[in-house]
């Protein structure tokens, strides 16, 4: 997966934790700062929140697509996953969930490739490039995943190879079997991709709207996502905990 942050750090310094925030108020006051100072320093980077963690003098910035960590000053930003000892959990990662959910009932599923496995009861999205190794590490996987219904939006962000590849699989007589075809047994498209490809257009705009940076993003129907290849186990779990 990219990484979209794009301001350069000069050195990797430890936070100098420094006073701790005792009403809103002042947590207003610190987080305004924060953003103030942030954005005349960070360029075109956008500032979606700012929040307390659960570490005194700590600060979660949020970027859409990334959580970088700010002192109460903003002088220094630390780049990396807030982990919690006690339980293992990765908190950075945790909230990047919860702040980049999507109503997955609001996907316009019709423009998506569609295979069903087994009885398809339960169901993700998924948007990939038909030249991104990963995402076809993720279709190998999903060989091993039964019952669930995949959405495959086709999001040519590599080359313009993936915009043709992706036109002439979407143009396909099987969408389904096409996509598959190449993914997971190297059989190119061979379909002219003349037909109406707007769909393609759309899934771009969509997937910028969402900010899905890197392929394949796996979406499930809670809203959740599940950047890059996900594990057959991890995703065996994710699933079961939403169904």
């Amino acid at each position: 997966m990219k990484t979209t942050f794009r301001f350069a750090l000069a050195t990797a310094a430890a936070l100098a934790v420094t006073l701790g925030i005792g009403c809103s108020a002042q947590a207003d006051q610190t987080t305004d700062k924060i953003k103030s100072t942030l954005e005349s320093r960070m360029g075109d980077a956008t500032i979606k929140s700012i929040e307390k963690t659960p570490v005194p003098g700590l600060y979660e910035v949020n970027l859409g697509s990334q959580i970088v960590y700010s002192d109460a000053t903003g002088n220094y930003v630390l780049i990396g996953d807030l982990v919690d000892t006690r339980n293992s959990k990765n908190l950075t990662e945790a909230r990047l969930a919860d702040t980049n959910k999507i109503e997955f009932a609001k996907l316009p599923l019709e423009n998506a490739v569609k295979v069903v496995k087994g009885n398809g009861s339960r169901k993700i999205a998924v948007f990939s490039d038909p030249n991104c190794p990963y995402c076809k590490q993720l279709e190998s996987t999903l060989k091993s995943i039964d019952n669930v219904t995949v959405y495959t939006f086709l999001y040519p962000v590599l080359s313009p190879d993936s915009t043709a590849k992706s036109k002439s699989i979407w143009c396909s007589k099987d969408r389904g079997t096409t996509w598959e075809g190449w993914m997971l047994d190297h059989k190119a498209p061979t379909t002219a991709g003349t037909c109406d490809t707007t769909a393609i257009d759309k899934n771009l705009k969509l997937g910028r709207s969402m900010n899905v940076t890197g392929t394949p993003t796996v979406f499930l129907t809670d809203g959740r996502r599940l950047p890059g290849a996900v594990p057959a186990d991890r995703l065996e779990k994710e699933l079961s905990a939403v169904h």
